[in-house]
Formats: structure tokens, C-alpha cells, sequence
């Protein structure tokens, strides 16, 4: 079994090395991630800049393989160009924090190399850890983070994926770990509406001109059977089955064109 691994933390993020340690066992791994932090990226694509990869050392003193661009650009880089065939599973993190909801879905870095891999046909896993403390989410680097039960449930299954394939209509695995979890359950839950309540702060450089930072304060806890409620009141991990066809049931159109 040949397993590809990446994320949008970029390349030294202990996450992805917790990511390594948890399915090594399995088969053999390629680490391609992006060369620095890339987070909210979401499924973008380089095609105005050249992209370039760099062999380097991870902490643990295995090879991986830097990549100039996007998470999406580290995956087509790995499946096309690194390796010698598709491989039999994409795992994308572990992500410093939460990817939850439908808005996550199209802007997450993370969420974007699974589905990246999912468009070439190969089976795919997002995994991401809540984490409480701003200051750490966006690090690009090493974190002192306790993994143990993400890569635990990352284990769980990535191995399910490789000994079973994943089921009809699904393309790739959300799955996301709570900072303070009530146990190693894993919940199958839905996309809920939103994780995050868009929060725009507007200030003013040096010469009076206005500049804008993108924030969001925390959502609601969305309904229950959402993966928001579940990870964020119940503190259960949850696994959402993703398919790429977004296309709404094609009856809701019918008449409406005359």
C-alpha cells in the first residue's frame, strides 16, 4: 500500500508528522506539503508561477518533499510526478484546528488536497484537531500539541479505507478530533450550516488609509447530528462522508427556465 500525505500547514508542522507516525505501520508513506503555512487556500490551484519542490528533513529526521505552492499543487506534484503510480490513499493533516461545516468545505487547505485526490479517483482522508488556543492554529512549524488520539482515530481509518475502499457515492472523509474529547468514539455526522460567524475589523495604517482583516467568532452549536454540534457540544469526533457532485436534485429546476 502506498500512502500520500499532506496538509496546509505546511511541510514542518507537527501534524503531519503525527499524521506519518499513525499509519506508517500500514504501508509505505510520501510526505509533499506545502513549503509554508497555507491555510484557507482552499482548493486553489498555481498556474500563473512557476512551482517548485525541495527535498528537506522533517524533525524526525525522515525525507519529504516541499512544494512553493498550494495543498492542491502538493497533491498533483505527489500523484503525478513523485511517485511511480496513484497511490491507494490521500491523507490530508492532522490540521491545527477544526474544519467543520459546509463553509469549511470550499475554503479549508486541508479539506482542498482530499478533494484534489478524490478528483483523481483516489480515496481520501481529511483529518483535523480542534485546538482552543488562537495563537497556535495558523503556526507554521512545530507545536507542542498532544496527537495522541487524533492519530489514534486517523489509524482507525485509514486502515478501514485501505481494507475496505470507501462506500458507493462517497469521495472522501472529514474527519475531525475535539481538543477535549469525551471518549475515542467516532460519530458518522452531517455537514452543519457554519462554524463561524463572518467578523470583518477595520483599521487604518500609518497614512489614515483603511485596511481590513477577515475574522469569525464561533457559530452556534448548529442542529444535532451536525458535525458543529457534535464536535463542539458533545466533544465526540465525527467523520463526514463527502461526495464531490454538488449538484442539487435537478427536479427543483423543473419548469423553472419557462
Amino acid at each position: 500500500m502506498k500512502i500520500l500525505i499532506t496538509n496546509d500547514d505546511g511541510v514542518n508542522s507537527s501534524g503531519i508528522l503525527a499524521a506519518k507516525k499513525a499509519v506508517e505501520n500500514l504501508g509505505e508513506t510520501i510526505i509533499v506539503a506545502p513549503a509554508t503555512q497555507q491555510s484557507g487556500i482552499g482548493h486553489a490551484l498555481t498556474l500563473f508561477e512557476p512551482i517548485r519542490v525541495s527535498e528537506v528533513t522533517l524533525r524526525d529526521g525522515s525525507e519529504a518533499y516541499a512544494v512553493s505552492g498550494t495543498p492542491t499543487d502538493a497533491v498533483i506534484i505527489g500523484i503525478f510526478e513523485l511517485m511511480d503510480e496513484k497511490p491507494d490513499l490521500v491523507i490530508s493533516g492532522i490540521n491545527m484546528g477544526e474544519n467543520l461545516g459546509k463553509s469549511e468545505l470550499t475554503t479549508s487547505g486541508t479539506i482542498g488536497a482530499a478533494m484534489e485526490a478524490a478528483v483523481h479517483g483516489v480515496p481520501s482522508l481529511a483529518v483535523s484537531l480542534q485546538v482552543r488556543r488562537g495563537d497556535i492554529k495558523f503556526h507554521d512549524g512545530h507545536v507542542d500539541v498532544d496527537f495522541s488520539l487524533a492519530s489514534e482515530l486517523t489509524e482507525r481509518v485509514a486502515s478501514r479505507i485501505l481494507r475496505k475502499g470507501l462506500p458507493d457515492g462517497v469521495d472522501f472523509l472529514n474527519l475531525n478530533i475535539p481538543s477535549h474529547p469525551s471518549g475515542n468514539d467516532i460519530r458518522i455526522t452531517r455537514l452543519g450550516d457554519r462554524m463561524y460567524n463572518v467578523h470583518i475589523k477595520k483599521r487604518l495604517d500609518p497614512r489614515g488609509r483603511p485596511y481590513y482583516w477577515i475574522d469569525g467568532d464561533p457559530a452556534g452549536r448548529d442542529a444535532p447530528g451536525t458535525d458543529v454540534h457534535t464536535l463542539k457540544a458533545e466533544n465526540t469526533a465525527t467523520l463526514t462522508p463527502v461526495s464531490l457532485d454538488c449538484t442539487a436534485p435537478l427536479d427543483s429546476m423543473r419548469g423553472w427556465l419557462e
